[in-house]
């Protein structure tokens, strides 16, 4: 076991800063109503399409797949109790290229779905978390 550390400092007003392992600084802030940066809970909406997207390309790569436009629509509905944690989270992957495979494209989320990403690994005991896609094919 690995173990990783972040650091999140006040900067005042609801503002605060998040440094990664690696060291580099995201902003973030608790103050919903002026949306001058993501809120931790939207944060984490980001951080599961992104760590699912990661592995789709790296896979889809791999089987020389060429991808052109790729994009996630992350959804989610959160409980109406405290602490107010996802009950679901639907992504819904939108990849575009030439000639894409649906077989590849298939294979490259279930194996991101249920054996690379951790961060949707994180979240499923306590939340439904569903994938879905569709592929655009275009010509080149």
């Amino acid at each position: 076991m690995s173990q990783i550390q972040a650091t999140v400092e006040y900067a005042g007003n609801d503002f605060f800063i998040g440094t990664s392992p690696g060291g580099h600084a995201q902003v973030f802030e608790t103050n919903g109503d002026r949306a001058a940066a993501a809120t931790p809970i939207e944060a984490l909406l980001m951080a599961v399409g992104s760590c699912m997207a990661s592995d789709v390309v790296d896979i889809l790569r791999k089987k020389r797949e060429k991808l052109t436009s790729y994009r996630i629509e992350v959804r989610a509905e959160r409980r109406t109790d405290f602490p107010r944690s996802y009950k679901t989270i639907a992504l819904h992957h939108v990849l575009t290229g030439p000639g894409l495979s649906e077989a590849a494209v298939k294979q490259a989320l279930e194996l991101s779905d249920s054996k690379y990403c951790g961060v949707a690994a994180t979240l499923r005991p306590t939340a439904e978390v569903t994938v879905t896609h569709e592929v655009i094919s275009v010509v080149e």
